[in-house]
């Protein structure tokens, strides 16, 4: 084998080596972290309700949620805005936050409307938050999304920290403050059937109707317009005994936009199994949904709403399907890659060998050339041509190609012959 050749395949040696580690570090490398933190809200809020019964769902599939309690919407926010934080998913109320494209976060999907839910006391009817003037409200706790939004729904009232006293405190202090007198009002938020929502509308206190909620909707596009229906709480007690119009926000798991996709099929599974039956408010299937604009909503909800979970993770199971996806369909482009790189050294080689074989090919016609155009050649001239043919031979025969090349040679070879038959016939013209 010629050094060239050596060479040759030397390289080839390496960049087959090099593709073949880049490919077994790759599939060799953990394919997706097994946990998944979460922040929530309080520890017995809506939020951590819907991340307990996530939990179980998830550990189906291999997979530990961290649970992670917090203040709320807000907290939640800022949490999952930190790139360098460790919550990588989070529930956020609906116009609790102002996103930027810098934040990096994603909707996975609206998962639940939560009802707000203001409770006063007193023998007046209530159905305006502008009544509210000059009474002492309940407004929720810092980094939650109920003091964002009651503060903002207040304001369109015309009602402010100058004109009113609004304290801020959390669900069981606010009730107990009503129940003692210490409140007139409270702003609550939470589905009908939490504990603390039925404590109160099994109470003596009032449940304001939003009379306005179109205008305030109109307002404040982030909530929605619900109906308490007649009856929700107690049939037989017929409570309440009339709907009431409520405000609703609504919840939306979000996550970082750097959440393994695979993961995100598997929380829009679990997503569905909890959210998507009939409730207070919606009828069956209503949640979980895409309709919001708060956040991105990612490209792998958008593909579950249109065709469910990828042809892989709906036949395999997780751990299976998650292998397949990430380990071995990264093979792909290897496997691609190597065929090419197998297939390109032959010819490679072959255009190499063919390259020197032309060098001689160029020589013998360079030469051939100018025998053409001398008709009359010096004796010396006929003995540089046979030097240079004689040479050309030595060279061509020197040659060290695979078998299979060996009728290029000759071919070679058969032009050399010819070329030094002429310049015989020359020097014999010549000699006469």
């Amino acid at each position: 084998m010629t050094p060239g050749r050596r060479r040759l395949l030397f390289i080839g040696a390496i960049l087959l080596l090099t593709a073949l580690g880049w490919g077994l570090t790759t599939v060799l490398k953990p394919a997706i972290h097994r946990t998944i933190v979460i922040t929530t809200g309080a520890d017995n809020g809506i939020y951590r309700g819907f991340a307990d019964r996530y939990a179980p769902i998830l550990k189906r599939d291999g997979i530990t949620l961290d649970i992670r309690s917090s203040a709320g919407s807000i907290e939640n926010y800022e949490r999952l805005k930190n790139p360098d934080s460790e919550y990588e998913v989070g529930f956020i109320q609906s116009g609790t936050t102002s996103p930027k494209e810098t934040d990096r976060l994603q909707t996975i999907a609206a998962v639940s409307y939560e009802p707000i839910w203001v409770f006063y006391r007193g023998d007046a009817t209530i159905d305006r938050l502008a009544q509210l003037r000059g009474k002492r409200i309940a407004i929720g706790v810092p980094g939650s999304g109920l003091l964002n939004v009651a503060q903002v729904l207040l304001a369109y009232s015309g009602i402010t920290r100058d004109n009113t006293a609004m304290m801020q405190m959390d669900a069981v202090t606010a009730y107990q403050g009503l129940e003692g007198g210490k409140l007139d009002a409270a702003f609550f938020i939470g589905r009908p059937d939490a504990p603390m929502q039925r404590t109160l509308l099994n109470s003596d206190l009032k449940l304001m109707g939003f009379v306005q909620a179109d205008a305030l909707v109109q307002k404040f596009p982030s909530l929605a317009k619900i109906v308490f229906s007649r009856a929700s709480t107690s049939i037989v007690d017929d409570l309440p005994q009339a709907d009431v119009t409520l405000l609703a926000a609504t919840a939306l798991l979000v996550s970082k936009d750097t959440l393994h996709p695979a993961l995100v099929y598997l929380l829009l599974d679990a997503a569905r199994t909890v959210h998507g039956a009939e409730d207070y408010f919606t009828p069956h299937g209503a949640f979980p949904n895409l309709n919001t604009d708060e956040f991105p909503v990612s490209d792998e909800s958008t593909r579950y709403f249109k065709s469910g979970r990828p042809f892989l993770q709906r036949y395999l199971p997780f751990w299976l399907a998650s292998f397949v996806e990430r380990r071995l369909l990264i093979l792909v482009p290897f496997i691609a890659l190597m065929l090419g790189l197998l297939q390109a050294l032959p010819r490679m080689a072959e255009a190499r060998i063919k390259k020197r074989l032309e060098v001689w090919y160029r020589e013998i016609k360079s030469l051939e050339d100018e025998i053409w155009k001398n008709r009359r050649p010096t004796l010396d001239q006929i003995a540089q041509w046979r030097d240079e043919i004689e040479d050309i031979d030595a060279h061509a025969t020197q040659i060290r190609i695979p078998q299979r090349y060996f009728q290029d040679v000759y071919a070679l070879k058969q032009a050399i012959s010819v070329v030094r038959d002429r310049i015989s016939r020359i020097a014999g013209n010549v000699k006469r």
